[in-house]
């Protein structure tokens, strides 16, 4: 049976620990698959650049890793307000046969209680969680991922640093001609 990982998030930018994880997913989890899912729509209300950059930047990304990385404009798709459940029930029945595991990191466990469904959820695909450096949590899976994060690459890029240690180059040359977070 095929198995795919979805990594949902922002992605705003797409950053090195997002491509962490995903190989994470696929060299120690044997995933066939990893979906990079931007939001279309956060449920937090979170201000994100516009969603055909986002998805830009990932796709620009993924092509430095090989076809088992993929970006899905599935949130797009789905529309409602951005809640997992609405796209996993929107998601599994498109592709039966399909094993899929949702992914997140462990800063997000927190946030947990304000997600709608969250038992539904577990109990439609597999959850993983991912050990992100500074939070750590007895179910969280691996070495903590790189300590990086799109709040401080954004904020770096408003003091007009360019840090392209954080950022793939392909996905920076795309924000930077698209003239994203204040780029040019």
């Amino acid at each position: 049976m095929k198995e795919i990982a979805l990594l949902g998030g922002s992605f705003n930018p797409p950053h090195v620990g997002h491509l962490m994880a995903a190989l994470y997913l696929r060299t120690t989890l044997g995933c066939d698959e990893v979906w990079l899912l931007p939001s279309f729509n956060h449920p937090f209300g979170k201000p994100l650049e516009p969603f055909g950059d986002r998805v830009a930047m990932c796709e620009a990304m993924a092509l430095d890793v090989g076809p088992w990385l993929q970006v899905s404009r599935a949130e797009a798709e789905v529309g409602g307000e951005g809640r997992t459940i609405e796209l996993l029930e929107w998601l599994l029945p498109k592709h039966p046969g399909v094993k899929f595991r949702w992914v997140i990191g462990s800063d997000i466990l927190g946030d947990l209680p304000k997600w709608k469904s969250w038992d539904r959820i577990e109990a439609m695909v597999e959850v993983t969680v991912l050990h992100r450096a500074g939070y750590p949590a007895a179910r969280a899976l691996g070495p903590p991922m790189a300590e990086v994060s799109s709040t401080e690459i954004r904020k770096r890029f408003e003091a007009g640093e360019s840090p392209a240690e954080l950022v793939p180059r392909r996905a920076l040359e795309v924000a930077r001609t698209r003239g994203l977070y204040g780029l040019r």
